[in-house]
């Protein structure tokens, strides 16, 4: 099993449950890590044979780019999206983090971590 991750995927979006943050919208950071038996790839040296991290990012923006109010949400359809157009996936985690969020705070942005296996 080999691991695949794609790291700081830089977003701006809509998501939240205030009004203002679905007009304004907030950046926000996306960290993708999927599991995979990796063997094949390193043989043949082929693109078909491995998890393509371009897919990845587009499956990211993609969902990133509709609304919703939790980051939760987001980050599920992004794993669902995922074990469905990427077969040889068998495990992903999702890690979703709203840059300065407004929570009435010096905060420097909050974080949610997702994970599931193929079942």
């Amino acid at each position: 099993m080999g691991i695949i991750e794609v790291t700081n995927i830089k977003v701006y979006a809509y998501h939240g449950c205030l009004a203002e943050e679905t007009k304004i919208g907030s950046d926000y950071l996306v960290n993708v890590s999927v599991k995979a038996d990796l063997t094949n790839a390193a043989a043949s040296d082929n693109l078909k044979d491995t998890v393509d991290y371009v897919h990845i990012n587009h499956i990211v923006k993609e969902e990133m780019a509709i609304p919703a109010k939790l980051l939760e949400h987001v980050a599920d359809r992004i794993i669902q999206r995922i074990l469905l157009e990427i077969n040889i996936v068998m495990e992903v985690s999702v890690v979703v983090s709203k840059i300065n969020p407004p929570i009435g705070g010096d905060v420097e942005k909050v974080t949610i971590t997702l994970k599931s296996k193929r079942s």
